[in-house]
């Protein structure tokens, strides 16, 4: 199934066309944006501005024309802020049925936040039983919502939204002083104060931002202190004192000069100030000094709805509860690899981990890295069999496997790179650009996994358990399972040379007696 979600927020105008692979998956093929800014004046005059109308509908027949040449089997489309307070919204969104014969649908600030959260959950994993507080900062208004894997435990809707503060605090230079920014902090205290303290009375342990104010700023700050840009922003961590950082130099500068901070945009520099005013008071508020980015928001929880609504209609394919297995599952399906033989290594490369942690000291990081390279390792089988772990990090190079940071996806191709065949060597350029320590975790991990990949030789999954033993001088690998194991033990035998460099011990392999 082929879906289009169109989102028509107060700022901008979204739109993601997406292959629904299966119940909470999907494969984002289109993804177009609009600054639109229907918003802008309708906080003060409560009108759609003439200009904003028109180019509203234009960009939306756009959008509805390329989704017809995807060839989309549903559109689903949502109005939201601006539209809902607009006198003439109601004739907005006529014109555009008039023009395009979809219908958009007027959601209320609860119906937003609840599928804000379901995008949000699906793309950021959760652990198990964890509370999180996601905030999502629109133009028109500010969703705060609780929940967890399973339920969503509290949604609202707060009037507090970049347009909306724009049209009311913006001074003639586009720049805010200390007195009027002093009564923005206290209008924003009093609006948000109960959708906080209802928030913080039922708990959370970690606050995503999910929205393109939110991921402006977090990009914006992290650059300004790492001096690097990230590849994605989803999963990525920033700090609050980086943030208030990056709003006090904000606010100092006219639009002008806003734009040409590394990270900002010129279709956002109008009202970001104010967005970085808004989001470090409601961190405050919350009384956190961090903030997981998540570049999910209501579009995807549109498509993720949607899907729960048709469920008949979509597909099931090895369910997974958490978030990270499903998008490893959802790329072995999509490439024709083996899941469950894939699983087995996994399940023997973790236990090699476990075995010898004394002596790699490595962290639960290092050990995802390891677990997920594991079920990843062979999915370039399909572009080359020859090269196919070279063609692996190809394919994850490309692919967009939410959950995951920046630093676990480059570890994880390096790992499956060096799983066979080729050693690291500094003068592999990719290999040469990784930190001392980020080389070791890679000489380790794809020291265990080449073990693993060949203790699995004959894809029958015979060696089930193993235990290791180790001296100054060796490391003893003993495994046990069903029938003959010999062919196992000698392919992994031949690949043992990385891991004994990488643990400096000679490693030798027998079958439990």
């Amino acid at each position: 199934m082929k879906l289009a979600a169109i989102d028509i927020g107060t700022n901008s105008i979204h739109m993601i066309v997406v292959n629904v692979l299966q119940k909470r998956n999907f494969e984002v093929i289109e993804r177009v944006k609009e600054m639109a800014k229907l918003g802008v004046g309708v906080f003060s005059n409560n009108r759609l501005s003439d200009r904003a109308y028109q180019v509203g509908i234009d960009t939306i027949e756009r959008y509805v024309q390329l989704a017809d040449r995807l060839g989309v089997d549903d559109i689903i489309t949502v109005a939201t802020s601006a539209t809902r307070e607009a006198e003439n919204g109601e004739s907005f969104l006529n014109e555009v049925i008039r023009r395009t014969k979809i219908e958009p649908r007027i959601i209320s600030g609860k119906e937003e936040a609840r599928m804000i959260f379901l995008a949000a959950r699906n793309a950021i994993a959760l652990e198990e039983e964890e509370n999180a507080l996601v905030i999502d900062i629109g133009g028109g208004s500010t969703e705060t919502v609780v929940g967890n894997r399973t339920d969503i435990l509290f949604g609202t809707s707060v009037k507090l939204g970049v347009i909306r503060l724009l049209d009311m605090f913006e001074d003639k230079d586009n720049t805010i002083g200390e007195e009027a920014r002093g009564v923005l902090e206290s209008h924003i205290r009093v609006l948000a104060k109960d959708a906080i303290a209802q928030a913080k009375k039922i708990g959370f342990t970690r606050v995503i931002g999910t929205s393109g104010t939110n991921r402006t700023l977090g990009e914006a700050a992290y650059i300004a202190r790492h001096n690097t840009e990230l590849q994605s922003v989803n999963a990525e961590v920033v700090q609050l004192e980086d943030l208030e950082a990056l709003t006090r130099k904000l606010v100092k500068l006219n639009a002008d000069k806003r734009e040409k901070i590394d990270g900002i945009s010129s279709k956002r520099s109008d009202a970001i100030h104010l967005g970085g005013i808004l989001l470090t008071q409601l961190l405050k508020m919350a009384d956190v000094q961090e903030m997981t980015l998540c570049d999910a928001s209501l579009r995807e929880g549109m498509i993720l709805d949607y899907i729960d609504r048709h469920g008949k209609n979509v597909a099931d394919f090895h369910v997974q509860s958490d978030l990270r297995h499903r998008k490893a599952a959802q790329l072995v399906q999509r490439y024709g690899s083996d899941w469950e033989s894939n699983r087995h290594i996994a399940n023997l490369a973790l236990q090699l981990f476990e075995q010898t942690r004394s002596l790699h000291q490595l962290s639960t990081l290092e050990k995802d890295v390891l677990e997920y390279a594991a079920l990843l390792h062979d999915i370039g089988q399909y572009l080359s069999f020859k090269s196919y772990h070279k063609s692996s990090r190809y394919i994850l190079k490309r692919a967009d496997p939410r959950g995951f940071t920046d630093e676990e996806m480059v570890l994880i191709g390096h790992v499956i790179r060096y799983h066979r065949k080729a050693r690291p060597k500094k003068k592999h350029g990719q290999f040469k650009r990784l930190s001392d320590h980020q080389q070791r975790v890679v000489w380790v991990l794809a020291g265990l996994l080449r073990i693993a990949v060949n203790l699995n030789r004959t894809k029958d999954q015979q060696i089930e358990t193993l235990s290791c033993n180790f001296s100054d001088k060796t490391i003893e690998i003993s495994v046990s399972g069903q029938g003959n194991l010999d062919v196992g033990i000698w392919a992994a035998l031949g690949e043992r040379h990385i891991l004994e460099k990488a643990l400096e011990r000679n490693v030798k392999i027998t079958a439990y007696t």
